[in-house]
């Protein structure tokens, strides 16, 4: 489906406005490719905003790439290698029917090896891609020389965790509460399939006995749209009522009891909550501008994942394969 121009501009918008000056303890930098690749910005701008003219999910698709990129291995690009059922990222569990966008990734390294040969990371080009161009991201990374499956299959956070594990998870790559609720509001923007949430529309049995955190009026409409003879491919958005818009809608959303999936859900609602994530969830759904700073600093953070820098790695003449 085509985007609609108004949501297509408003969402630049408030992605312009998300600019941030920062500092982080590493070797990455924001002029990196100044004088080796000077137009990178524009390239990736431009070919993002394409992307997403012709389908506006793919914003939120290419946020989620960078994101299940830099929890496996760190920010190093291994998520984009191509492989088997065994060994490629692209099988695990939480990427297999979710993780899109590869293509726009490929046909931005196509254009910058045109102008820019073997100078651009594959994994710098997730991180302008994911949002970049609208605030300071830090460059000079480099790509990594293997993919981690059971990385993958083990470290994301799934939309089926208890809040204690999804904490854990970011923990473990070295982000905090703040980032845990912030990268949430991602969800602001995309869609999820019905796999993703009908655990909380009914028991195992079939029956109707929906997930008591769940709105009551909006259970029989998600019910209908994925019944349980269904393959689960069904989408809807992720932020009822704001779908195409980055904002702080997702939050309210939460506090409505309208979150839909479980794992975005329990920031609020989880008895876990109360004394960890929910005050985030209602200061964000107050004040837009608070969120949208959290979530810049939590992308920044993310982006410093464990990077290869130096002579590590290499940097990959096709994001699909090692070189």
């Amino acid at each position: 489906m085509k985007t609609k121009p108004r949501n297509f501009i408003l969402y630049f918008q408030i992605m312009t406005f998300l600019v941030l000056f920062v500092g982080v303890n590493c070797q990455l930098t924001p002029n990196f490719y100044s004088k080796t690749c000077p137009n990178l910005l524009r390239v990736v701008r431009r070919e993002v905003q394409s992307a997403i003219k012709n389908e506006m999910r793919m914003a939120a698709s290419l946020l989620r790439l960078h994101f299940h990129d830099c929890f496996v291995n760190g920010c190093d690009a291994s998520l984009l290698l191509d492989g088997n059922s065994s060994t490629s990222e692209k099988f695990a569990p939480g990427n297999l029917n979710s993780a899109r966008g590869y293509e726009v990734i490929d046909n931005i390294k196509t254009v910058l090896e045109n102008t820019c040969t073997g100078i651009v990371s594959c994994a710098d080009i997730l991180a302008i891609a994911s949002g970049g161009p609208f605030w300071k991201v830090l460059l000079g990374r480099r790509d990594g020389l293997a993919a981690n499956f059971s990385g993958s299959s083990n470290g994301l956070p799934t939309p089926f965790d208890p809040l204690n594990t999804i904490i854990s998870k970011f923990q473990d790559v070295g982000l905090n509460l703040t980032d845990v609720v912030s990268l949430s509001g991602a969800h602001s923007i995309g869609l999820a399939r019905c796999t993703t949430f009908d655990n909380r529309l009914r028991n195992f049995n079939g029956t109707s006995s929906p997930d008591t955190t769940l709105d009551t009026t909006i259970v029989s409409e998600l019910q209908n749209l994925c019944p349980s003879t269904s393959d689960g491919n069904n989408t809807t958005p992720l932020d009822r009522n704001s779908t195409n818009l980055f904002d702080n809608h997702f939050f309210k959303n939460l506090i409505n009891g309208r979150g839909l999936l479980e794992s975005d859900q329990i920031l609020f609602s989880s008895d876990d909550a109360i004394t960890t994530t929910k005050t985030l969830v209602e200061t964000y759904s107050n004040n837009s501008t608070f969120f949208f700073n959290d979530f810049v600093n939590s992308m920044i953070k993310m982006g410093n994942i464990s990077p290869l820098i130096g002579s590590n790695g290499q940097i990959r003449t096709n994001c699909r394969v090692i070189n």
